[in-house]
This record gives C-alpha cells, structure tokens and sequence, in this order.
C-alpha cells in the first residue's frame, strides 16, 4: 500500500471515521511518529507510520463487518438533529467504530452493511464494480409491462438518467403493484423517483440483497456478523483490507 491522506489512514486502520479523523488531527490530538501532525492531508503509509491519538498507539482492529435489518423510520447516521432513531441506537455498544456502507433513507428498510474495512467499503459502492442490489418495491396502481420496459430502459429525472438493471412484476392489481427491482447504481432516493416519473407512489420499500447477499430471516433492528470468507464467496473479486 502507498501514502494516503492521514484521516484516510486512520479511517482505513478501523479507527475512527474519516470525519472523526479530521477532527481528532485539527484539534492536535494526532502525531506521527511522535510529532504532532494538523494537515489532515499529510500523506502516511498506514502499514508503517506510527500514528497515535491522544498519545495511544493506533493499531488495526480486528476485522468487522456485520449486516442489520434496518428497520423503517431508523435513520443511517451516528447521531439526529431533528432526534430520530439512528441505526447506531439499533445496534447499541458495537465495541469499536464501524460504518455503513452507503445509505438508506429512514421510509426504507431491509439490509445495511457495516464495516470497518474501507477498501471493502470503497470496492461495494464503486459503481465500476457493478454490484448488484434488489429491493422489495410495492407501488400504487398497477404498473404495466411498457412501464416495466420503461423502467429498465431509463429514464430523464432531473436532469439525471435512472434506470434498473431488472424489474419483475410479482404481483398487480389495480390497487397495487408488488415487484423486485435490482440497481447497479445508487442515485439519491432513485426508486421512488423512477416510479414516481411513471405515476406510481411507492408504499413500501425494502433492500433485500446486495450482490449474493441476501438479507434471509433476519426480523427488522436484527443483525449478524459477516465474516471474511463469507465475502469472499459473495463477492469474489472484492478487495479486502489485510489484517
């Protein structure tokens, strides 16, 4: 590994999060091997330099990753200004720092990784990676097969192109529609605009599966850990950080 910005180095160790870094370094608490560094950007090689904090030796933590069924209404972020349930209220005392790889909005539920490997972090949400995710999409109104066909086309939102990699119609009626719908990019609230484009306000939304990963019998604020080898099987060409 070369030099990275010194937060991404403390990020990456499993530390701290880059954003609890650059405070950590601006408020001085940081030296590198035993000078005292406040450039967040000072370039480092996270396997060698002796980085400390508040005078503590950072070495790697134990490699984390587990998966929540987040529930509906539970916001992906440490803490609220407006109060509402985090997903770090969900989890409780983890024992160390661990974040979630990409988001979910709080009127979404269903799987949510966390970790504290950042180059898997990075690896998941590059989107040259292509990696799959499937939620679980009910609609108002019955969504036609030209709709369908529309959907996975693309469509102009905003001046933005949103389209899924698949959708299957499950289940439609008049009243409402039941499908499965897989992206490969996360665009900001893309399902519910995507449908919204077509006339139909989703009702309710659930990721069920990132890539081979799926979200089983997990019951909503339920969670397990994932380990390393459980990654490599579902993402074979995912990049992992080395203990």
């Amino acid at each position: 590994m070369g030099t990275v910005p010194l937060a991404r180095a403390i990020s990456k160790l499993g530390i701290a999060s880059r954003r609890q870094a650059i405070e950590a370094i601006l408020a001085g608490r940081v030296t590198v091997g035993g000078r005292v560094v406040t450039l967040p950007g000072h370039p480092v090689n996270p396997e060698r330099a002796r980085i400390a904090i508040d005078g503590e030796a950072t070495g790697q933590t134990p490699w984390r990753t587990i998966l929540l069924n987040k529930p509906r209404g539970v916001v992906t972020t440490r803490r609220d200004p407006e109060g509402r349930k985090t997903i770090y209220d969900v989890l409780g005392d983890l024992g160390g720092w661990i974040a979630p790889v990409g988001r979910l909005d709080a009127a979404t539920s269903g799987l949510l990784l966390l970790t504290n490997d950042t180059k898997l972090a990075d690896w998941l949400m590059d989107p040259r990676n292509a990696v799959v995710r499937a939620y679980r999409v009910t609609v108002r109104g019955c969504v036609s097969q030209d709709e369908r066909l529309r959907l996975e086309k693309g469509i102009v939102d905003r001046g933005q192109t949103l389209r899924a990699e698949l959708v299957t119609i499950r289940k439609a009626s008049a009243r409402e529609t039941h499908l499965i719908v897989r992206l490969t990019e996360g665009k900001n609230r893309e399902i519910r605009r995507m449908f919204a484009a077509t006339g139909h306000d989703v009702t309710a939304l659930a990721r069920v599966a990132i890539g081979a990963l799926e979200l089983g019998q997990l019951v909503p604020g339920a969670w397990r850990e994932v380990g390393r080898q459980e990654i490599r099987e579902v993402f074979p060409a995912a990049l992992l950080r080395r203990e």
